[in-house]
């Protein structure tokens, strides 16, 4: 099983960033994806995730600005980052779970990719 994700970076509040996890190994179809984030110092935490139906949920503090996405036919997920600010600056986590019951519960996902870093500046 692989995740690995790509399209972090340096960006200026207000700015845009796509993120990509491109994913093998797995029944990509079946499983919910997830993105987690975590700051220095902080928790781990879900800004976004969707499940096998394409149904999504968000943080309260990425909705609005961030939108979730996957191509089954790639096995592809996606994150789409509009209108960053400073807070969400943090290494950025794709996550693969067969049987999510709760989505923001990092210990419901069951494979997991190195991460990419998200840096935005004032």
């Amino acid at each position: 099983v692989q995740l690995v994700e790509s399209g972090g970076g340096s960006v200026q509040a207000g700015g845009s960033l796509n993120l990509s996890c491109i994913t093998s190994g797995f029944t990509f179809g079946t499983y919910s994806m997830g993105w987690f984030r975590q700051a220095p110092g902080k928790e781990r935490e879900l800004a976004a995730s969707i499940n096998r139906y394409g149904s999504t949920r968000y943080a309260d503090s990425v909705k609005g600005r961030f939108t979730i996405s996957k191509d089954t036919a790639s096995n592809i997920a996606y994150l789409q980052m509009n209108n960053l600010k400073p807070e969400d600056t943090a290494m950025y986590y794709c996550a693969a779970g067969d049987r999510v019951v709760n989505c923001f519960a990092s210990l419901a996902y069951d494979y997991w990719g190195q991460g990419t870093q998200v840096t935005v500046s004032s």
